[in-house]
C-alpha cells in the first residue's frame, strides 16, 4: 500500500516535489531529458526541472513509468493524490504552492509581495535557469508578463464559454459605483493600454506573449501550434517580455553633455 506523502518520515522538499510531480503527470505524460546538477526535465503541457531524487522516489513507490523517453503516472497516482488531499487538508495547498518574496507596483508605489508561481502562467517558465544557474527571466519580464495578463482580464478579452448568471447591467442608473459606465471605462482603458503593450512587442513578438501570459498554454503547446523548433518558445517570450518590460518602465535616457566654449576674459563671441 502507498503511504501519502504527508505520512512519510522523508525530507519534506522531496514530499513537496514528489507531489508536484505527480500532480503534473496526472494532467498527461511529458517527455523527460536528464538535466545539469543531477536534475531531470520534464516537457509536456508545461516544462519543469525535479531532481532525479523525485523521480526515483516516484518510481520507487510505483507512482509513474518511464517508456521511451516519456514518463507517465501510474494506476496507483490518483489514489495517492486523493489520500494526500485528504490527508494535508490546508496543509497540502500550502505544500502545492511556491510562494516567494517580490515586489510590485500597487496604485504607483512599490510594495513587497508574496507571489505563488504555482498560479501565474508563467510559473513554469520562471522556475526555469540558463547555463549560469540564474533565473531565465528576470524579474521586470515576470512582472511584466502579469501586468499584460491584468489588463487583458480587466478589457475582458477572454472568451466566454459559460452562460453569465451576473445581474444585467442595465438595471444599474449610470453614474452610480459599479455602474455600467464606470465598468466599460475600465475595460476601455485597459484595452487601450493592452493594444499599446501589443504594438510595443509587435507583430513578431505579440503572439507568443498573449499565448503564455493570458491563455495560460504551455511552452510545448505554442511550438507545436506555430510549428517552431524546439526550445525555440522560451527564447522568443524573453524577448518579448523584455521588450514589453522597457515599454511599461521606459530606460532613462543619460543628461545631454552641455558644451562649453573656453575663451580670454574678453572674448566676445562674433555674432
Amino acid at each position: 500500500m502507498i503511504e501519502p506523502v504527508t505520512g512519510r518520515k522523508s525530507d519534506p522538499s522531496l514530499r513537496k516535489q514528489l507531489l508536484r510531480l505527480v500532480r503534473q503527470l496526472a494532467r498527461g505524460d511529458c517527455a523527460i531529458h536528464h538535466a545539469a546538477d543531477g536534475e531531470a526535465r520534464l516537457a509536456g503541457a508545461e516544462e519543469r526541472l525535479y531532481p532525479q531524487a523525485v523521480i526515483a522516489e516516484a518510481r520507487s513507490l510505483g507512482l509513474v513509468h518511464l517508456s521511451g523517453g516519456r514518463i507517465a503516472a501510474s494506476a496507483e497516482a490518483s489514489a495517492f493524490l486523493r489520500r494526500a488531499l485528504v490527508a494535508g487538508g490546508e496543509a497540502f495547498s500550502e505544500q502545492h504552492g511556491e510562494v516567494v518574496a517580490a515586489t510590485a507596483e500597487v496604485e504607483g508605489v512599490r510594495q513587497p509581495v508574496r507571489r505563488n508561481l504555482q498560479e501565474s502562467p508563467l510559473g513554469a517558465v520562471a522556475r526555469l535557469k540558463d547555463r549560469d544557474g540564474r533565473a531565465f527571466l528576470p524579474a521586470e519580464a515576470v512582472e511584466a508578463g502579469e501586468r499584460l495578463l491584468a489588463d487583458f482580464t480587466r478589457a475582458q478579452l477572454q472568451p466566454r464559454v459559460t452562460a453569465s448568471w451576473e445581474p444585467r447591467l442595465s438595471s444599474r442608473a449610470k453614474g452610480h459605483a459599479g455602474g455600467q459606465a464606470e465598468i466599460a471605462d475600465s475595460a476601455i482603458a485597459a484595452r487601450d493600454r493592452f493594444s499599446r503593450a501589443m504594438d510595443a512587442m509587435g507583430p513578431e513578438l505579440s503572439g507568443v506573449a498573449v499565448d503564455v501570459c493570458c491563455f495560460s498554454k504551455g511552452l510545448e503547446t505554442v511550438e507545436r501550434e506555430r510549428q517552431w523548433p524546439a526550445r525555440s518558445a522560451k527564447l522568443m517570450l524573453r524577448v518579448a517580455l523584455l521588450a514589453l518590460a522597457r515599454h511599461y518602465a521606459p530606460p532613462q535616457s543619460p543628461p545631454r553633455r552641455r558644451s562649453h566654449h573656453w575663451g580670454a576674459e574678453d572674448y566676445r563671441p562674433a555674432l
